[in-house]
């Protein structure tokens, strides 16, 4: 079974370190390997936990998703096409500044088995120069050349303007303004930060054929060269530096001015569960009656459309049929809001409404942030049972179906027909699920899941729905627990190693026991009998499993005489026919003894972890 093959791997992997040095201005790549092409779903993050928001780079399969990128990494970080296809994951680093010394997380997320780290990168950048140096040396250049730069008109002009503004405004000035006299003949260009063409001005009159087909119809200046150099911008909703450069007739810069545009998009936060999310858009602007709005999260993924007087459900993306809702004469009131029903953190997404004219042209646009918060439920290792709550007031029709599942294929519990529907739930939760008797009638669609383990990790969802399969409610709910950790001192006789599940596992059901960094197997059972032959050498004739394992459900492991070496992770998995049902991890930790002498010769073992003081007693005596 894939899930169990992909959730083996991740255990397998060993979490690792390692430190780069280089200096400022040069660029690196962070090193992370890891077997992505075994997931189905999978993204990677690359991390600074010191940062907010702490996203320095995220990539998908669809390819890389920046929304939640720190800005002190805009445009500098970068990932091979085919990262996830090979398991290539490094990050590509550019321009690297003092400020990006730090300890760098590569993250692998995924539906089945949540979200994992896979190494840790330690960069330092240091300086060219020392601080001292720099001040001096630029001392030095103003004394010599303040007088030419103050003289000569055809300087170099370096200033930096910041912009903010709110999503959805019609338009924002670019500010660049001068006292230098410019030529007429002077060429005024302005670029992105991808070195697009915003707006050409040159020989008196602006020139759109060489503007970047993005910006068409969205920009004008003003006429009144030389002084104003300003930019009118329509419909702003990304961040981004632009930067106003004016040429001569020869192509010198005379002037270079830089303008750093925010734009604020407001955040709708929810908690998964509501049955409905607004996303609000209200404005003043006269729109035309044949004008055509648009909800979108990417180029190609339409949420909602809305045209000819009508919306146009067979234009919007399949994810949000049945889930989307405009108000009535949105254009003659200006509401151009969108309702989203039963929203999950599947729909975290940042919208964007963008309003067409007949013609095509862009008249508005706006975007808004959703985060649909999932709560979360901890649960400590060794308890019998964990409840996912899920409780509502809404009236359900007493013929509704209930589903909880892990994925769109994986079923944790079916509630169908007045009653549970156990043989259309997977394997791995057999026996270990129960829901609530009347739980139609009392609202109550909590799910209590028995004997958690690390392998249950993931985000639960229930869905409600009707006869004809209308979804009438949606709620999410992640799980997450502690792995189980086990201290014994280097010396006891034995250890055991933790696991109870349900009680009459099916005979046919083989149980192994092994190392995760080692893949050292520790204890095979299967056929109603040990497996020795199976065993690693290191652990033969130390370990044992409890007779009526199966029937009991307990199946724990017993280590018999443990050595700090022992120190590890350890993973218990549970197979029928070779397909995963059950699994745990167990964390062991060996404390080491200790030899200390004392006065008289005598050598005595004393465990590194107890408290001096009782020793330092005997030798004062």
């Amino acid at each position: 079974m894939k899930m169990f093959v992909v959730f083996v791997i991740l255990l397998h992997v060993s979490q690792h370190a390692s430190a780069l040095e280089l200096y400022e201005g040069e660029s690196l790549v962070l090193p992370c390997e890891f077997p992505t092409f075994e997931l189905d779903s999978p993204t990677v993050v690359w991390s600074r936990s010191d940062l907010s928001p702490p996203t320095v780079h995220q990539r998908q399969l669809q390819g890389d998703e920046l929304k939640d990128q720190n800005q002190r990494y805009s445009g500098r970080t970068s990932m091979k096409t085919d990262a996830l296809e090979t398991g290539d994951l490094s990050l590509n680093l550019t321009n690297l500044q003092l400020s990006d010394s730090a300890t760098y997380t590569c993250s692998v997320k995924d539906k089945m088995i949540g979200q994992r780290r896979v190494t840790d990168v330690q960069l330092e950048v240091k300086e060219w120069f020392p601080s001292w140096a720099k001040a001096l040396l630029v001392l030095l250049v103003l004394l010599v050349v303040s007088g030419g730069l103050l003289c000569h008109y055809r300087q170099y002009f370096m200033s930096v303007y910041k912009v903010e503004v709110d999503s959805g405004v019609e338009s924002v000035q670019l500010i660049c303004k001068t006292t230098v006299c410019l030529p007429k003949d002077a060429k005024v260009e302005w670029k992105d930060k991808n070195n697009r063409k915003v707006h050409v001005y040159e020989n008196g009159s602006d020139q759109p054929e060489e503007q970047n087909q993005d910006y068409k119809g969205l920009t004008k200046m003003k006429r009144n060269l030389p002084g104003d150099l300003s930019l009118t911008l329509k419909n702003p909703t990304e961040e981004d530096t632009y930067t106003c450069t004016v040429y001569s007739r020869e192509g010198n810069i005379l002037l270079k001015k830089d303008v750093v545009l925010y734009v604020r998009v407001p955040q709708v936060e929810v908690d998964s569960g509501v049955e409905s999310v607004q996303l609000p858009f209200n404005t003043t602007l006269h729109l035309p009656e044949d004008a055509k709005v648009e909800w979108k999260i990417s180029s190609y993924t339409k949420v909602h459309v809305y045209e000819n007087g009508s919306d146009q459900p067979e234009k919007q993306h399949q994810a949000y049929r049945d889930r989307t809702k405009m108000n009535e004469d949105l254009l003659k009131t200006g509401d151009l809001s969108l309702t989203l029903k039963y929203p999950t953190d599947g729909d975290n997404y940042t919208y964007t409404c963008t309003v067409y004219s007949r013609e095509g042209n862009i008249l508005l646009k706006k975007q808004v942030e959703l985060k649909v918060r999932v709560p979360q439920v901890e649960v400590e290792s060794g308890v019998e049972s964990v409840q996912l709550p899920f409780n509502t007031t809404f009236h359900l029709p007493e013929d509704a179906k209930v589903e909880w599942k892990i994925s769109s294929y994986t079923k944790v519990h079916v509630y169908e027909n007045g009653s549970d529907q156990p043989e259309e739930q997977h394997q791995v939760y057999k026996d270990r699920t129960k829901m609530n008797e009347d739980l139609l009638k009392t609202g109550d669609l909590s799910l209590t899941l028995k004997y958690p383990t690390d392998g249950d990790n993931s985000t639960y969802t229930c869905t409600v729905y009707s006869r004809e399969r209308n979804i009438l409610l949606k709620k999410q709910v992640e799980l997450k627990f502690t792995v189980c950790r086990v201290e014994v001192e280097e010396g006891a006789e034995s250890v055991q190693l933790p696991f109870k599940t349900t009680q009459n596992l099916p005979e046919d059901v083989k149980v192994e026991w092994w190392e995760v960094s080692s893949y050292h197997k520790l204890h095979v059972y299967e056929n109603g009998s040990d497996q020795p032959e199976e065993q690693h050498q290191d652990y033969r004739d130390r370990t044992k499993m409890n007779e009526d394992l199966l029937k009991t459900g307990d199946l724990s492991l017993t280590l018999k005489h443990p050595t700090e070496r022992n120190s590890g992770e350890y993973r218990c998995g549970v197979y029928r026919k070779n397909i995963w049902i059950r699994g745990k991890t167990v964390q062991l930790k060996v404390k080491g003894r200790v030899q200390v002498q004392d006065q008289t010769g005598d050598i005595r073992n004393r465990s590194s972890s107890i408290d001096p003081t009782p020793l330092m007693a005997d030798q004062s005596v």
